[in-house]
């Protein structure tokens, strides 16, 4: 610190920026997010090199470096390969949804990699590793991962 600023209490601005901006999402994840609004599909790409199936989809196999052309369809349930329960509402849990929330990965059938989303439609306590769920689509879709609302399990 400087001479200048000795003896000069710091002053502390607690707020909240919000910065509205748009982003392509690239040609890879528009496909992917306007076949999940339009046809209710979940799709991932496939690395014609070394074969894994990318869900989300990846434009460039991380493995191999192969470019991923080749789409194949994914089913809409899988297995919950591990968990995490927030039980307090904070700022990355939008409103429309109640504590506790739930957050899963999420292997789908036919894919070789998981994603985040939402687990609904059952207790914390009776989320367990391995159990099988099956994604619950919204009902007004706009091209966005939450046009999945949640999974739920499978009965």
């Amino acid at each position: 610190m400087s001479d200048q600023f000795k003896g000069i209490e710091p002053m502390v601005y607690n707020s909240k920026i919000n910065v509205p901006y748009s982003w392509w999402a690239g040609d890879t994840a528009s496909k992917f997010y306007i076949t999940l609004r339009d046809e209710k599909k979940i799709m991932g790409t496939k690395c014609t090199a070394c074969n894994k199936v990318f869900l989300p989809p990846r434009k460039v196999c991380p493995s191999c470096f192969t470019e991923n052309t080749q789409w194949v369809n994914i089913s809409d349930e899988g297995t919950v390969i591990t968990f995490t329960v927030a039980r307090r509402q904070f700022a990355a849990i939008p409103n429309d949804r109640k504590v506790p929330v739930i957050w899963g990965m999420i292997k789908l059938d036919g894919a070789d990699t998981a994603m985040l989303h939402y687990l609904d439609e059952i207790k914390p306590e009776n989320v367990t590793i391995g159990m099988r769920v099956k994604a619950v689509f919204s009902e007004g879709r706009k091209g966005t991962i939450r046009d999945i609302s949640h999974f739920k399990p499978v009965k």
